[in-house]
């Protein structure tokens, strides 16, 4: 059941392969926090390496001058989203941010 507020919980993590991955706050001891993944597995993470996440009301923003969020994680989220949806063109307050497809 996904309540208001839940989105407060969201996280970006670290991932060698991925370059960051979703996952939900389920405890935080203050230096360390424990994700819970989409695949069901945990981690203990420092909290230094955990990044928030927007709310989904700014999944493929056009402009990232709007995130509530502007962190590396969620900058590279929205390009990639917005790659996918043949989207190339995002904007950063003034600045064009071109994702060339070929």
């Amino acid at each position: 059941m996904v309540t208001a507020g839940m989105y407060l919980w969201l996280v970006w993590v670290p991932h060698t392969e991925h370059g960051f991955v979703e996952g939900r706050k389920v405890e935080d001891n203050g230096d360390e926090i424990t994700v819970l993944f989409a695949d069901g597995s945990t981690a203990v993470i420092s909290a230094d390496d955990v990044q928030k996440m927007n709310p989904p009301k700014f999944e493929e923003v056009e402009d990232m001058a709007d995130l509530s969020v502007l962190n590396e994680a969620s900058v590279l989220h929205n390009l990639r989203d917005r790659f996918h949806s043949d989207l190339i063109y995002t904007y950063s307050g003034l600045f064009c941010v071109v994702v060339n497809p070929y």
